[in-house]
């Protein structure tokens, strides 16, 4: 399967299928130099199959940590001098392998090298379906997450789906938030779909189907993106859940999914004070507990802590804080939501969680 981005220039292809790293070659043939820049949880799985990236190409290989933790300020000059000291020239392509945070980082890392640099994408996680395709790239701040960035499209996504046979279903779990918010984001029919696919834990987790779920949620951001590269106004959307999810994320150090799907329950309480809708709240908290999301972690939540971190979100303007909600399946809107009324709402949110 093939997407490819329509901008008015600089479209780029993204591939999504079994095999799909075989394609690598036609795009790093012509670089001077090209740089593997590994998570090591995928490197130590997968040697095997990315080795040939440095042995035919002679590709430098730089291996990081997996996770969040790359995406800081020190490890980011860390990583940025010993790519200097190897004397790259602007004729060099990066090449992310990895999740979401690998991406996040080498794309980042090649919007500032020499002042740009090529690089191409190579998810390896279902949450990286979302995160590789749309060109934003960063890391996080001592104040938040991914506040220092930059919009940067890669040269080509390489979305291999071998790589998913061995993920531990708590990263299953993470990627199927944005696999399942792009759903809440299309219509009814797709979240009937979805939600009848992957009822409970054993279904998810043995991802039948997945490839029709990934490829149905790419297209939905790529309607959203080409639109609103810049996040100006639409692209605002494909932040749905992540206003109190990123905010949850940052203060518990939980998987960014599992932080995720927790927004989306919080939004549509917000939605329904705000909007006056109507959503069933116990289905969605049912659905999440069906696929076994680890919510522990909400009897540690405190309001005031989450609310100053909400405050951070790079979404806000002079007015404060905006959030993404739905206004009907399928109908996002963004509003001003003010301090009492997201107190209410996570009053009600602790009350759910506790039937």
């Amino acid at each position: 399967m093939k997407l490819e981005t329509t901008y008015t220039s600089n479209n780029y292809p993204i591939i999504v299928e079994h095999h799909a790293l075989d394609q690598l070659h036609q795009y790093i043939n012509d670089y001077k130099d090209v740089v593997l820049v590994v998570d090591e949880t995928v490197n130590n799985n997968w040697n095997e199959k990315i080795d040939f990236i440095s042995s035919e190409y002679g590709a430098h290989k730089l291996i990081i940590p997996s996770g969040e933790t790359t995406k800081s300020l020190a490890f980011y000059e860390e990583t940025i001098e010993v790519l200097l000291s190897k004397q790259l020239t602007r004729d060099t392509c990066l090449i992310a392998v990895g999740g979401g945070a690998t991406g996040d980082f080498t794309g980042f890392l090649a919007a500032t090298l020499l002042r740009g640099v090529d690089f191409i994408q190579v998810p390896t996680t279902i949450l990286a379906h979302d995160s590789s395709v749309g060109g934003k790239v960063g890391i996080n701040s001592k104040h938040g997450k991914n506040l220092i960035g930059a919009f940067y499209r890669p040269n080509v996504v390489i979305y291999d789906l071998n790589f998913l046979t061995t993920l531990p279903y708590g990263e299953i779990l993470s990627g199927y938030a944005e696999v399942y918010k792009h759903a809440l984001l299309s219509d009814m029919e797709a979240v009937q779909n979805i939600e009848t696919q992957y009822s409970d834990q054993p279904a998810l987790a043995s991802l039948n189907e997945i490839e029709y779920y990934l490829f149905k949620g790419i297209q939905t951001k790529l309607n959203i993106i080409v639109k609103d590269e810049k996040e100006s106004n639409v692209r605002k959307f494909l932040n749905l859940g992540h206003t109190f999810g990123h905010a949850v994320e940052y203060n518990f150090k939980i998987p960014h999914g599992h932080a995720v799907m927790i927004g989306i329950i919080y939004q549509f309480i917000v939605a329904n004070k705000v909007l006056n809708r109507d959503f069933d709240i116990s289905h969605y908290f049912n659905y999440l507990v069906s696929l076994n999301y680890p919510l522990d972690i909400i009897n540690e939540f405190e309001f005031e802590t989450l609310y100053q971190l909400m405050l951070k979100d790079k979404k806000n303007d002079q007015q404060g804080i905006q959030m993404v909600l739905l206004d009907g399946i399928g109908n996002p809107v963004v509003k001003h939501i003010d301090k009492p009324t997201l107190l209410h709402a996570f009053t009600d949110f602790l009350t759910y969680f506790k039937k």
